[in-house]
């Protein structure tokens, strides 16, 4: 009986520790989802909820064979979505691994991006997250672009 009352006891806070970390990484995907619907409907407002002040947006550009770094505005991005335009920018991700410690998360998301119906090109965000008053925010993101092997 004692065994089992253990068990019992193990399950229940297994399972909550399960559904709370569930709903963390709901959470995540939710504050990243915002940066792409923004993006998709020129919500400059729901872009920017996405960045924590003072995040870091960089690109790793391929050149010639040499690889450098591109830091880019979040202030310059935030415009730029939020700036009417004839195209709808359409940024289609997939979560491929989501890793929370706390009040920090590291996310990996495939994506393929698309002006219109047109596809632009393919690559892979890595994002860092903190969560604070407001909630999860993107302080840090970097992303590969290529236009080959996007399958």
């Amino acid at each position: 009986m004692k065994g089992l009352i253990t068990f019992a006891l193990f399950l229940s806070g297994f399972t909550t520790h399960v559904l709370a970390q569930n709903n963390e990484e709901s959470a995540v995907k939710e504050a990243i989802n915002h940066l792409f619907a923004g993006m998709k409907t020129g919500d400059s407002t729901l872009t920017r909820s996405a960045f924590a002040t003072g995040a870091v947006m960089q690109t790793i550009v391929s050149k010639d064979g040499k690889v450098s770094v591109r830091t880019e505005s979040v202030d310059d991005f935030v415009k730029l979505t939020g700036t009417p335009h004839k195209e709808v920018y359409d940024e289609r991700i997939v979560f491929s691994k989501i890793l929370i410690d706390g009040p920090l998360a590291a996310v990996w998301t495939d994506y393929k991006f698309y002006v219109g119906e047109k596809f632009s090109h393919c690559g892979v965000n890595s994002f860092q997250l903190v969560k604070g008053d407001k909630g999860w925010q993107i302080v840090y993101i970097i992303d590969t672009r290529r236009k080959d092997n996007c399958n």
